[in-house]
């Protein structure tokens, strides 16, 4: 009797899925728990793994399609107990290869189905061997350069993080549908655009103290907390404390009522293949700055292997994003409704500054505040980024909270 593989249920915010990707074709054999194919969601992506061992009967729908929660997928043929016992045998025989579909990431095994590569052939650089997409591209680019006359079409075409590095003389064009993420932060740009509205404040800082600091304190608070001393961590403790300072920054509009919240979960917006998701960090204002990098630097991680759950990035009362990562002087973030504002970081430039009647150079920051006028005054946002940047300038502020 065949078993029936069905899309899970999808959250109340998502409304359906498209097939990512199939990881197996009927007549494959596909073990219990192995993922057999990808489902994209507005937000996450979703791995579908096979509830038995045995072999792909049939699939119902193809790359691309849209499902809903519930909807029949694909059908297995179990395994006999017979088949179970000498699969188990030949399993201990063989070993544990540590590369197989389960151990890779999402990304990964797109790009090596895209690419007719088996991950035997790629020496993996990620934790306990496993092979991570940077790996893949290495690969593919290595294999690139050993053989050009005879680029593999395939590559050149299906993979566009190969393809966007090697240059063509004609006036080709290249029509791809846009993923279900980029269309959801897409829409909810102009809906942010169209139904609030939006100003922007500027103000700069002067991070010599923050760098003194962490230059200072680095390697000791590595080695204590086995996390790395970011900016980001200064960045929120001060975007806290300034929320506590001035609640209508911290608030959303919901119809014709303001809600205001007593608690502080930050979004911290990251850059990932599919586009920006904004993962959510809780109750910020409790946490330390070790615990508030060890979060950060996990979303990161996760955002780029695919692996983060909607419930990660739900809510969020604020949001930070950094531009400066990717050498941005200077930006007009757009908010991320519900929210009323989000603070702006950018690249961190020398530049001569006066200190004290001379002319001096200190490592500054352009920061940028976009915020719904709608509720929240000129006056009030210019006051909350000089809070952030009075409390940034001089960090002892935010261990004495003034």
């Amino acid at each position: 009797m065949s078993i029936e593989v069905k899309v899970p249920s999808l959250p109340e915010s998502v409304a359906d899925a498209t097939i990512a990707a199939w990881h197996k074709k009927p007549g494959d054999k596909v073990n219990r728990d192995e993922n057999i194919l990808d489902l994209e969601t507005d937000k996450v992506v979703l791995e579908v793994p096979s509830p038995a061992d045995g072999m792909l009967e049939e699939i119902f729908f193809k790359q691309g399609d849209t499902v809903l929660s519930g909807q029949l997928l694909a059908r297995i043929q179990p395994m006999s107990a017979s088949e179970h016992q000498q699969e188990e045998k030949t399993k201990t025989n063989e070993g544990v290869s540590g590369l197989d579909n389960k151990s890779t990431s999402p990304a990964v095994r797109r790009l090596l189905a895209e690419n007719d590569l088996q991950p035997t052939e790629i020496k993996g650089s990620g934790k306990d061997g496993r092979i991570t997409k940077e790996d893949v591209v290495s690969f593919i680019e290595s294999s690139r350069d050993k053989n050009k006359p005879e680029t593999n079409r395939r590559t050149t075409e299906s993979n566009p993080l190969v393809q966007a590095q090697i240059p063509t003389n004609g006036r080709e064009e290249r029509r791809v549908p846009m993923s279900r993420l980029r269309a959801k932060v897409a829409e909810r740009l102009l809906e942010a655009q169209h139904n609030a509205a939006i100003l922007t404040t500027f103000n700069e800082v002067n991070l010599q103290a923050v760098m003194d600091l962490r230059t200072q304190y680095k390697d000791s608070f590595e080695k204590k907390h086995g996390v790395k001393l970011g900016f980001m961590s200064f960045f929120t403790k001060a975007v806290v404390e300034s929320l506590k300072r001035f609640p209508a920054v911290n608030a959303s509009i919901d119809g014709q009522d303001i809600v205001y919240h007593g608690y502080y979960d930050i979004g911290i917006a990251v850059s990932t293949e599919r586009g920006l998701v904004v993962p959510v960090i809780r109750n910020a204002d409790q946490l330390t700055m070790a615990e508030i990098e060890k979060t950060i630097s996990n979303y990161a991680t996760r955002a780029r292997e695919g692996k983060l759950a909607i419930e990660d990035m739900q809510g969020g009362t604020f949001t930070i994003t950094n531009g400066g990562v990717f050498g941005s002087l200077l930006a007009t973030p757009i908010i991320n409704p519900p929210q009323t504002g989000i603070l702006g970081m950018h690249k961190i430039q020398d530049r001569p500054v006066v200190e004290k009647g001379q002319i001096v150079i200190r490592p500054m920051m352009y920061l940028a505040l976009s915020y719904d006028h709608r509720l929240i005054d000129g006056k009030d946002s210019v006051q909350f980024l000089v809070s952030v940047k009075d409390l940034l300038e001089e960090p002892a502020r935010l261990l004495l909270q003034i």
